[in-house]
């Protein structure tokens, strides 16, 4: 991507952390999109360290994209490269300086409250927010800037998993208060887990309860969820939508996908995250935010 380009302090720009976290793209896979193709921070801090800027993070989100249409890599990369950079109004909102002016003052109380390790206000910030806002600008305004706080933490200190950890049991707690207290309805529960030693399973947790509000019926099974116990909970259940979420590319293999047990009526089989290495396979469907994975499902539904 060419020479880095110093920074001042105050424009460091980005560590791998929090654009791993923001994007929702493992580092591990971060690391090789710079390697391979090319796609990498392009500044240095004053410290010597590298950092994304506002372009790294455009063509990041546009490779992310691109692979969820399901191109292969190498071809994306290649698209991205020799496309002009987008305009800045599409940049991924990285801080809680950077949000809109809706979500900064609850961001900035956030932030807060978790770096002072304040389960007691987290969980009640979370809570007036969903309760406010729904699940869906609950996460893509509140939760994910905090997170990328506390990443751009570790990166500048190595210093902050405990903040993640009170962070990640408070958020998790007020989404499973969501998906209990709702009444849904539908006759088919949505089956929503984590593939095969996955263990981040918020998002699955996020989606339970976006689709709570939606009075749609769910049963999460969680993260580290062995493919044989999927299948299992498949034919007990008779689910409708079955979701998988992988994260992280070391358990991202598709093929299991395809020995999921058929289900007569039809079960319709989605995947989200940057985990899976390659396209999902005929009828599995892959989607790429939460938004789209509620509106994926609801769909699915009727």
């Amino acid at each position: 991507m060419g020479e880095d380009t110093p920074v001042s302090e105050q424009d460091a720009g980005y560590g791998i952390g929090a654009v791993s976290r923001r994007l929702g793209v493992p580092a591990p896979t971060l690391r090789t999109w710079n390697l391979r193709y090319g796609l990498g921070p392009s500044r240095r801090s004053p410290g010597g360290h590298r950092r994304y800027d506002a372009a790294d993070l455009r063509r990041l989100a546009e490779m992310k994209r691109l692979i969820a249409t399901g191109l292969a890599p190498a071809e994306a990369a290649r698209l991205v490269l020799a496309t002009p950079a987008p305009a800045p109004d599409p940049a991924p909102e990285l801080s809680p300086a950077r949000q809109r002016p809706g979500a900064r003052p609850a961001t900035a109380a956030l932030a807060r409250a978790a770096f002072m390790l304040d389960g007691h206000a987290v969980s009640g910030l979370v809570d007036e927010a969903l309760a406010a806002q729904g699940v869906v600008w609950t996460w893509e305004r509140l939760v994910l800037p905090v997170f990328d706080a506390v990443c751009r933490r570790q990166d500048g200190t190595g210093a902050g998993i405990d903040i993640e950890h009170l962070l990640s049991d408070r958020v998790q707690a007020a989404l499973q208060r969501v998906a209990r207290d709702a009444a849904p309805s539908a006759d088919r529960p949505v089956l929503l887990a984590c593939a095969e030693d996955e263990q981040h399973s918020l998002p699955v947790h996020a989606l339970a309860a976006a689709l709570a509000e939606r009075d749609v019926q769910t049963r999460v099974l969680g993260a580290r969820t062995p493919y044989t116990a999927l299948g299992q909970a498949m034919r007990r259940l008779g689910p409708a939508v079955v979701f998988v979420w992988s994260q992280q590319e070391i358990t991202g293999d598709v093929a299991p996908l395809a020995a999921l047990p058929g289900l007569r009526p039809a079960c319709q089989i989605v995947i989200g995250g940057l985990g899976w290495r390659a396209e999902p396979p005929p009828g599995v469907i892959r989607v790429s935010s939460l938004p789209d994975a509620v509106a994926c499902v609801t769909s699915a539904l009727g």
